[in-house]
This record gives structure tokens, C-alpha cells and sequence, in this order.
């Protein structure tokens, strides 16, 4: 897999209407296959009372994976052009879903396949396409003593992280897979090895 990948810039939605049915797209970037299936499970849970909700996804897990669903549309007129726009735009770690609230009128397989695809190439649009790295996740846990030059150590190297205070102090870091090796060794060596690092898969 290529260094860096190109994935939607944040959280979007784009509607519109055919003939009486209203299409919205979502779109959302994703890390795992289980973010993705939370996203589709979070909209449909939003959007009970709509017609279809649509899923389609590509995430670059280990293998490669690609989704999508009709959603009991006809065959081939929903899922396959959802995740068509996602291919063809080059993007992955993406999850987009079609609402669909039916109007009256069958669009048919052709007219259901344009509505689908806009309504994705729409929210891709809304949420912006950005080029991205692989990020990897981890836990490092530390006694107060620690926590003040694990926290400086973190920032000074501009990495994503959250830090929670209980019993012991815990670091949720999210690194560029490239520099994750490094910045493990890093913090070893400022605790001296006290620190408990756990991959965050």
C-alpha cells in the first residue's frame, strides 16, 4: 500500500429530490472496518423511518476491505453505484451512507443508480477529499511522576493524543504508523522503562 492515501477531510452530508423521493448522503472518514459498520449502524439508527439506508465503504485494513448493500433496492441499483463513486474518486478509509425517503414515483434500476452515486459524489464534495497517511493507535500508561514528560514529550512531537487521570495517568496516541516505532522508544527512555505501552488496534 501506497505511504498516503486520499480520504475525505471530515463529516458531510449533501440532499436532494427526484421526482417526490429525497436522497442524503453521508460521508464520513473511518481507521477500521468497525468504525464504518458504527457509522452505517448510527444513521440508520437516525434515519428509522426512512425508505433505504444505503452503506458503502473502503477501509485499508489487513485484507483490503470494500462494502456495500442495496439495502432492498432492485439489485445493482443502489450499494454497487455508492461505492462505484468511492472508487473512482480514489478515496478509502471512507463511509458513506444513502438515505433515501421514497416519493411516490419508481425512479427505476437507471434513475436509483444516479441518485445513489450524486447523492455520494455530494457528500464527498460538502466533506472535501484531503491526502492522508497510515495513522497507528497506542496506550501508554504511567504513575504521576511520569505523566508530566510523557505529556511534553508528546506534544513537542505534535501528535494526536488524550489524556486521562485516575489512578495512574493514560495517553490514547495516535501517530503516523511511520513514526510510531521511534516515539514508542521515546517514551521508554524518558520513563527510564516504566511506562506500559499497549497497541491500540
Amino acid at each position: 500500500m501506497a505511504d498516503s492515501y486520499r480520504t475525505v477531510a471530515e463529516r458531510a452530508a449533501a440532499s436532494f429530490e427526484v421526482q417526490g423521493s429525497e436522497f442524503i448522503g453521508h460521508v464520513a472518514p473511518v481507521e477500521t472496518v468497525d468504525a464504518a459498520e458504527a457509522f452505517v449502524e448510527e444513521i440508520r439508527g437516525q434515519y428509522a423511518d426512512a425508505t433505504h439506508n444505503v452503506p458503502a465503504y473502503r477501509v485499508r485494513a489487513s485484507p483490503f476491505r470494500e462494502y456495500s448493500s442495496d439495502d432492498a433496492e432492485p439489485s445493482g441499483s443502489a450499494g454497487k453505484p455508492a461505492l462505484n463513486v468511492l472508487q473512482q474518486r480514489d478515496i478509502e478509509n471512507v463511509v458513506a451512507v444513502v438515505t433515501r425517503y421514497y416519493g411516490g414515483t419508481n425512479l427505476g434500476v437507471g434513475g436509483l443508480a444516479r441518485s445513489y452515486s450524486r447523492a455520494v459524489k455530494e457528500g464527498v464534495d460538502a466533506a472535501g477529499v484531503v491526502e492522508s497517511v497510515p495513522h497507528e493507535r497506542f496506550v501508554v500508561t504511567v504513575e504521576y511522576d511520569d505523566s508530566g514528560s510523557v505529556r511534553s514529550l508528546l506534544e513537542s512531537a505534535d501528535v494526536e493524543f488524550e489524556a486521562a487521570y485516575e489512578t495512574d495517568v493514560t495517553f490514547a496516541v495516535r501517530v503516523p504508523t511511520a513514526e510510531g516505532s521511534e516515539l514508542r522508544d521515546r517514551v521508554r527512555s524518558a520513563t527510564s522503562g516504566r511506562a506500559d505501552i499497549e497497541t491500540d488496534r
